[in-house]
C-alpha cells in the first residue's frame, strides 16, 4: 500500500513538498494508482491556484470561475511536469496556472474580438495606471503612463480606450445623467429610404439617357411630370395602351441594364 502524498511545507504555505509523489508518479503505469496519486498531488497544490486566481478576482470575473480554471491550469502543469528535469515544480505551475487564467481572459470575456496586442497592450497601461495611482492619488497623464509602461503615447492611448472597451454598453441602458428614461438606442440613427432613392437615380440615369428621345418624354412626364397615362396619349397622339406598352417595355429594359451594370 502506498504512503500519501507528503504535505510538508516550504516557507510558503501553498507549496507542499511533493517532489518524492511526483518522481513516483512518473513511474506508475496508467491506471487507478497513477490517477489517485495525481490526484493527492493536484489537491496538495490546490491552494498556489487559489491564490493565483485571487490576483484576479477585481477583472470582471467571479472568484468561482477564477478558481476553477486556475484548477484546470493546475492540472495541466501537474500531467506536463516532468521531475527529471531538476526544476521545482511551483517554477513550472505558477506561469502555467496564470497563463491559463489569461487564456480565459482573452477567449471568454471580451463582448468582441480584438487583436492579442491591444489586449496586451491594455493590461500594460492599467498595470501602469495602478502603480502611478499610489502615489500622490491623482490621474496620471499619458506621458507619465507611457514611461512607466515602456509605450509610446500612441499605444497609451489605445490601451486606454481598450479600458473602457472590456465589454459592451446595452442599447437599453439609460443615457448618463438623463431622468427622461432615454436609452441609448433612442439617439442612434435609422436607415433613410430616401438615400435608396437617390442610388436607385443615379443607377438608372445613365441608362435612361440612353433611350429613345419619345421613350424619354413618356417617362418624364410619368414619373417626374406625375401626368396619368391618358393625358400623356392625348399630348403624344396615341393611345393610352400604347402608352402603358411602352412605359413597360422602357422600365424593363432599363431594370435588366441596369442589373447587367451591377453584376
Amino acid at each position: 500500500m502506498r504512503n500519501p502524498v507528503s504535505v510538508t511545507h516550504h516557507p510558503h504555505d501553498d507549496a507542499p513538498d511533493t517532489a518524492a509523489a511526483f518522481r513516483k508518479l512518473a513511474d506508475l503505469p496508467e491506471g487507478p494508482d497513477h490517477d489517485s496519486l495525481r490526484g493527492e498531488i493536484v489537491e496538495a497544490w490546490l491552494p498556489m491556484a487559489d491564490r493565483l486566481a485571487g490576483r484576479f478576482r477585481s477583472r470582471g470575473e467571479s472568484l468561482e470561475d477564477l478558481r476553477q480554471v486556475a484548477a484546470l491550469g493546475l492540472v495541466k502543469a501537474v500531467d506536463r511536469y516532468d521531475p527529471e528535469r531538476g526544476n521545482a515544480f511551483e517554477s513550472y505551475a505558477v506561469p502555467t496556472v496564470t497563463g491559463e487564467i489569461k487564456r480565459h481572459f482573452r477567449d471568454h470575456l471580451w463582448t468582441l474580438h480584438v487583436p492579442r496586442r491591444v489586449q496586451d497592450l491594455r493590461n500594460r497601461v492599467r498595470f501602469a495606471c495602478q502603480d502611478l495611482a499610489q502615489g500622490d492619488g491623482r490621474q496620471p497623464t499619458v506621458a507619465e503612463i507611457a514611461e512607466r509602461a515602456q509605450l509610446s503615447e500612441e499605444d497609451v492611448r489605445a490601451g486606454l480606450e481598450a479600458l473602457d472597451s472590456f465589454t459592451t454598453l446595452s442599447l437599453d441602458a439609460e443615457l448618463p445623467g438623463g431622468e427622461d428614461g432615454y436609452s441609448l438606442g433612442d439617439i442612434l440613427g435609422s436607415p433613410d429610404p430616401a438615400l435608396d432613392v437617390v442610388v436607385d437615380r443615379e443607377a438608372v440615369r445613365g441608362r435612361l439617357a440612353a433611350l429613345p428621345e419619345r421613350e424619354r418624354a413618356i417617362l418624364y412626364m410619368r414619373f417626374f411630370g406625375d401626368m396619368t397615362q391618358s393625358r400623356i396619349a392625348e399630348r403624344l397622339g396615341i393611345s393610352q395602351m400604347h402608352v402603358s406598352r411602352l412605359i413597360s417595355r422602357c422600365c424593363e429594359r432599363v431594370r435588366e441594364q441596369v442589373l447587367q451594370d451591377a453584376a
